[in-house]
């Protein structure tokens, strides 16, 4: 026989109500934003989209304890373009959202450093996994901070290995911005004092016609072509020395490090003294603890991860661990912008997938590891398999 207990849905109803007036009721998580800013259109979105995917990665795993304190971690990307105006208007719309607690990029210092101006006075955390130019910290911004290397000693990198290989002459490119300019005058400077002869020194911004500069590089018939700047110019660069008969050495920077840059340079690439690069990250299959990562980054996004990819799930690593040992210091609530950038440079002996990272005064890591990589590979999907042919731990300047 059934009982009915007409009684009993009123006087839970009751209850519930009763609760809620009360003030018991669920509260919501408080929304935190991690911002992200790189290329995800144009000729460099492969990296720049790869930058907010290990970004987005490690959010979603490694966002647990934030979680548990109430927090909802959430991703707010921008795309800069590559272009330092749109970065800038970028930053301005960030900062302006008070949800967000920190920033991740860029991939072009040229952007970054413009950009972090405003970081800088909205007491914004912005760690970049990607911006080498020794002026993206020598500021001494207590928001900025960097995982990888400075041009500096990128530069003085490739020049050892060049003088290693017995290059004698080089003629050096680049172009005119931030970044390749820099880093072809720390190239030009170390080349000369290892006794490196440098046949030229020019800059440019073409792109397709390199006609009217290499007329005088193969006039002068230096060992080797290097090229500070972005790999869809440099390749270009290479490609059309090679055609014109040049047989010397090629070599350039970490912004050649694209798998398009095999897709424009073709076999070319691979002839003559072959083509090599300079880098602040080795592909991620190189680092014993990044193994997982790729199997997840492929997994979650299709593709291998590029380059910096890795940097970037590192740098979110680092600032949500800031967020959360601010938060506690604030008793569970959201901290402040201010207190989280000092819970960055706190950090101390932070192991992420990539290496241990402490930060000094200015925000570089005190140790940062520099790659020769040659060029080996035939085709796009085989850009990651390149031979590294050295890896070098250098500490900071």
């Amino acid at each position: 026989m059934k009982r009915y207990f007409p009684s009993v849905a009123p006087a839970l109803t009751a209850i519930c109500l009763l609760l809620l007036g009360s003030g018991m009721e669920a509260k919501a998580p408080q929304v935190v934003k991690i911002a992200t800013q790189s290329p995800l259109s144009g000729s460099m979105s492969v990296i720049g989209v790869d930058i907010k995917g290990g970004v987005q990665l490690a959010i979603e795993q490694l966002s647990g304890p934030l979680t548990r304190l109430g927090f909802k971690i959430m991703l707010s990307p921008y795309d800069d373009q590559g272009n330092p105006d749109t970065g800038v208007a970028n930053a301005k719309a960030i900062v302006s959202d008070p949800d967000v607690l920190g920033i991740i990029g860029h991939y072009n210092s040229g952007v970054q450093i413009p950009s972090s101006e405003e970081y800088h006075q909205a007491n914004l955390a912005n760690i970049s996994p990607a911006n080498s130019n020794p002026k993206v910290t020598d500021r001494g911004y207590k928001e900025v901070s960097r995982v990888c290397g400075r041009d500096d000693v990128q530069g003085a990198v490739g020049a050892q290995f060049a003088k290693s290989k017995g290059i004698k002459t080089v003629y050096v490119i680049h172009d005119k911005t931030a970044y390749g300019q820099g880093i072809a005058e720390y190239f030009k400077k170390v080349s000369e004092s290892t006794g490196i002869k440098v046949a030229g020194f020019t800059g440019t911004e073409e792109k397709s016609n390199f006609d009217a500069i290499l007329s005088p590089i193969i006039a002068a018939k230096p060992d080797c072509i290097y090229f500070g700047g972005i790999f869809d110019q440099g390749s270009v660069l290479f490609k059309q020395a090679r055609q014109k008969g040049y047989l010397g050495m090629c070599l350039s920077d970490d912004a050649f490090d694209d798998p398009e840059s095999i897709k424009i340079g073709g076999d070319t690439l691979l002839k003559g003294g072959g083509t090599f690069y300079s880098t602040l990250c080795g592909p991620a299959a190189m680092y014993p603890n990044c193994s997982k990562f790729v199997h997840d980054f492929k997994a979650k996004f299709g593709n291998q991860p590029h380059s910096y990819a890795s940097q970037a799930y590192d740098a979110t690593a680092m600032m949500l661990k800031a967020i959360e040992q601010a938060a506690l210091a604030n008793g569970g609530k959201v901290p402040e912008r201010e207190d989280v950038a000092k819970a960055v440079r706190a950090l101390q002996g932070f192991k992420g997938i990539t290496s241990t990272i402490t930060f000094d005064w200015k925000g570089d890591p005190t140790v940062a590891r520099y790659f020769v990589v040659q060029v080996t590979a035939k085709d796009p999907t085989q850009w990651e398999g390149n031979k590294v042919i050295q890896a070098l731990d250098i500490k900071a300047p």
